[in-house]
């Protein structure tokens, strides 16, 4: 079930206007043009803006998220029917072969019960055509990324089309390594309501995920550090090996 930032259709229809700084989804369109993928598979695909920047860049995309109000959002945007949307996770993909999948805004983490991770590899890997390569990043535990996120580092507030001006800050709730829960909470100043969400995120060191991924089949091809975020997250290339 995905936690209501993503399910819940008020929250849903701000959270594109509270994260504008998309910057880290030109770098995988960057991946993509490099590695010629003409067909994608992007996992937790969210709001969709993503899948719907690379359709309006000639490729095929399939974006597949459990939360309908996410997905509705992602419908609604100029473009959007270029995009196979599919409502669920990658265990339970429908047959299909891509050259890339890709996992983008720390959504590898937010698969958090080893089973549940361990079938998204196997879904990934079926999806890819042999030769096909997951991409996706996740955050280094030892940077301790987590206590960054507190109401005086985190809050804002925005003018949102339609909301008004909403307040947004996270603050965490626990922190029992390997998982780490937070809440965010949003105030919508136009009528009062306030609504909040409870996260939690799995931190894996890089030989946990090196060894998930080789147990499913894949050969790691490539760690890089991601480069609007240095130091602080693993981007990891993993292929599925050509026949």
């Amino acid at each position: 079930m995905a936690d209501d930032i993503f399910e819940n259709r008020r929250l849903a229809a701000v959270y594109d206007a509270l994260d504008p700084d998309r910057g880290d989804l030109e770098v995988y369109a960057t991946i993509v043009a490099e590695a010629g993928a003409r067909r994608v598979l992007d996992v937790g695909c969210g709001t969709g803006t993503f899948a719907v920047m690379l359709a309006g860049r000639g490729v095929e995309v399939a974006g597949v998220d459990p939360a309908e109000a996410s997905l509705e959002v992602a419908k609604r945007k100029p473009g959007s029917e270029r995009v196979e949307w599919i409502r669920g996770d990658a265990t339970g993909l429908p047959a299909m072969e891509v050259d890339l999948a890709t996992m983008t805004g720390n959504v590898a983490q937010a698969i958090v019960a080893p089973g549940e991770w361990d079938g998204t590899l196997r879904g990934v890997y079926r999806a890819l055509r042999p030769g096909g390569v997951l991409v996706f990043e996740t955050r280094d535990p030892a940077r301790r990324g987590w206590e960054e996120w507190n109401r005086e580092a985190t809050y804002q507030v925005a003018s949102v089309p339609a909301a008004g001006e909403v307040e947004n800050w996270f603050e965490v709730l626990d922190v029992a390594l390997p998982l780490v829960t937070f809440r965010g909470t949003w105030v919508f100043r136009a009528d009062g309501e306030v609504l909040t969400s409870d996260s939690t995120l799995r931190f894996r060191e890089r030989d946990e995920v090196e060894s998930g991924l080789a147990g499913r089949g894949y050969v790691v091809r490539e760690v890089r550090e991601a480069p609007d975020r240095p130091g602080r997250e693993f981007v990891f290339f993993a292929a599925r090996p050509a026949d």
